[in-house]
């Protein structure tokens, strides 16, 4: 089992980075797309993904079932600048954990990776309503800027009501102009 494992795992994260890199396109961050997830072929994120695959969800899920927490994700979110995990410090005011500000092109590639995860996961059932209704399932746990909250989920809004299309080319606008939220 593990075997078949290992390539369904590497295929499906495979197809997802090229689903990114795809959608990274669309955005107008195409050479950042190619750098996407790269960490997750390191040994650390790989063999893990491959021990704990299902195929239907992220293998970090199982991983934090069975013990408490995923090194793989620990280790994912401290080099991958698109999750918004990756983006808290310490208040100079007050010393504690606070969540910063993203910049634009993280976000994008934030917007891109959570529409391809979708895509992926749901297959054939994918609809563009799919990744606002997973954001909004997870809401309460998210630590993610207000600023940066609320432009996601404005993205994701848009996804849902006006489609692919419409979206991409409204992000690709704002990555041009370079344009703050």
């Amino acid at each position: 089992m593990q075997i078949m494992n290992f390539f369904r795992h590497f295929y499906t994260i495979t197809r997802h980075r090229h689903a990114v890199i795809l959608h990274c396109a669309k955005a107008g961050i195409f050479w950042q797309g190619l750098g996407h997830d790269l960490s997750k072929y390191s040994p650390t994120e790989f063999f893990s993904g491959v021990k704990y695959y299902q195929g239907t969800r992220s293998p970090n899920e199982q991983e934090r079932i069975e013990n408490g927490y995923s090194a793989a994700w620990m280790h994912h979110k401290g080099r991958n600048r698109h999750h918004y995990e990756y983006w808290t410090d310490y208040s100079y005011k007050d010393g504690k954990m606070m969540p910063v500000k993203m910049p634009l092109r993280y976000v994008a590639e934030m917007f891109c990776d959570r529409v391809a995860a979708c895509k992926i996961y749901n297959g054939a059932a994918y609809q563009d309503g799919d990744a606002l209704a997973y954001y909004k399932r997870t809401g309460q746990h998210h630590y993610i800027h207000p600023e940066t909250s609320a432009l996601l989920e404005s993205l994701l809004h848009m996804l849902a009501d006006e489609g692919e299309e419409r979206t991409f080319a409204h992000l690709r606008t704002l990555v041009k102009t370079q344009k703050t939220y």
